[in-house]
């Protein structure tokens, strides 16, 4: 398939169209603007495993309307497209198309690089097999847990995005910087606005889950705490311990962690660590603690310049977990967990339902890593419409509102 064997299929084209003859693309959506009449705003994006093929249908219709991703996050496979939309440099370009190329070329089933043993069970998860086969194939997988703690060492995934941002010309954290950190020198605030540019930076946030010292953590921001020279850091590290799997890829491990009294110092007023400095730190799946981290830009005492637009992947909380046996008992432990957080957030600030949409996502599965062409094709397709519907009902004035009304009721 070609890149536009997505973009040119009738339903996307046609969406595009009509769209653009109700003047979708001429509505207001922030306050930040450049001379070319792009619109900036930040992007949080959720975990999903292959599911994150949808949003990139989902970016992409919203460059198609002008929008572009001042600050970007993400946890898991919410990480990766977060960091190809970064990898790929200035902001003020539309980059959406690029990575659909770079999905297109990419066996998905690549990433699962551990022995035979490790992806015949694996195949037999995604294809639901029965109990005595799971029994038979975990049996023959337990010497992997037990010696790399994870069927797959993640090696391909870490080679694949170290490949792609090398490629953009990015090595190291502060290339990354140099290329996607910098604001557009045609970047204005919106007529009538009594506002300024001041204290506004681009900003990229990959959540990662550090077991080690039971810490949320947030890259590049706090790599100080794992790296000596944290601008030498390769920026596919980070994105690799985001989508860790538990079980599926090994974790992340992290070596030389800084130490000395400036360090210590450093952990506990960063995160309120004050135990002795571990040597090592171990990073599994930042879906764990934060899989739709939508919390990480929210200033909740001002009205923002621009919103802070979520994707998700999915309905999580419209059934109830049933639970009837170990596994799915297990299950609802790990849903609870890694919804928790985000859960909270929303249920305390209501005025980000106004931000967030969810693509439906159909019968896919998350962990269904053979993927075809073809299913990448309605997953895009599923992300798009669901930008449609955002993007129409969206309006950025009367949120304002609702943030001045909620500021106000605070004061008084």
């Amino acid at each position: 398939m070609e890149t536009t064997d997505f973009t040119n299929h009738p339903a996307i084209a046609q969406l595009i169209e009509r769209m653009k003859n109700d003047k979708i693309d001429q509505k207001p959506f922030s306050d930040l603007l450049d001379s070319s009449g792009n619109q900036y705003v930040e992007l949080v994006q959720e975990g999903g495993g292959v599911l994150g093929v949808a949003l990139i249908g989902y970016t992409y219709v919203l460059e198609q309307m002008g929008i572009r991703f001042f600050s970007l996050a993400g946890t898991s496979a919410g990480s990766i497209n977060a960091m190809l939309l970064a990898g790929l440099g200035d902001i003020s370009k539309p980059k959406s198309e690029k990575i659909i190329d770079v999905l297109v070329n990419k066996d998905l089933y690549d990433f699962v690089d551990g022995d035979n043993d490790s992806k015949d069970f694996i195949k037999a998860l995604v294809e639901k097999a029965k109990r005595v086969k799971m029994i038979w194939k975990g049996w023959q997988v337990i010497d992997e847990i037990f010696d790399d703690l994870g069927l797959n060492p993640g090696d391909d995934f870490l080679n694949w995005l170290s490949s792609f941002l090398n490629n953009n010309g990015i090595k190291t954290m502060a290339d990354l910087n140099a290329h996607f950190a910098k604001l557009p020198p045609d970047m204005v605030i919106r007529k009538d606005i009594p506002k300024t540019l001041d204290g506004l930076q681009p900003r990229l946030a990959i959540i990662s889950a550090d077991l080690t010292t039971e810490t949320k953590v947030e890259f590049p921001k706090m790599s100080n705490l794992y790296w000596a020279n944290p601008d030498e850091a390769n920026p596919a590290i980070f994105v690799r311990a985001s989508m860790s799997i538990p079980y599926f890829f090994s974790p992340v491990q992290i070596n030389d962690i800084p130490q000395g009294s400036e360090a210590q110092q450093n952990w506990e007023n960063t995160v309120g660590f004050t135990g002795n400095l571990p040597p090592a730190c171990f990073f599994v799946d930042g879906g764990i603690l934060s899989n739709f981290p939508i919390d990480v830009f929210h200033k909740p005492n001002s009205v923002p310049r621009m919103p802070t637009f979520g994707i998700r992947l999915g309905d999580n909380r419209n059934i109830a977990n049933k639970i009837t046996n170990p596994t799915n008992l297990f299950g609802a432990m790990f849903n609870s967990s890694r919804h928790l957080h985000d859960y909270d957030f929303l249920l305390k600030n209501p005025d980000f339902s106004w931000l967030i949409e969810k693509i439906d996502i159909g019968d896919h599965d998350w962990l269904n890593f053979g993927i075809k062409n073809d299913e990448k094709l309605d997953l895009f397709i599923r992300g798009a419409i669901a930008a449609e519907r955002f993007l129409r009902q969206f309006d950025w004035n009367n949120y304002k509102e609702v943030r001045k009304q909620l500021i106000n009721n605070i004061v008084a």
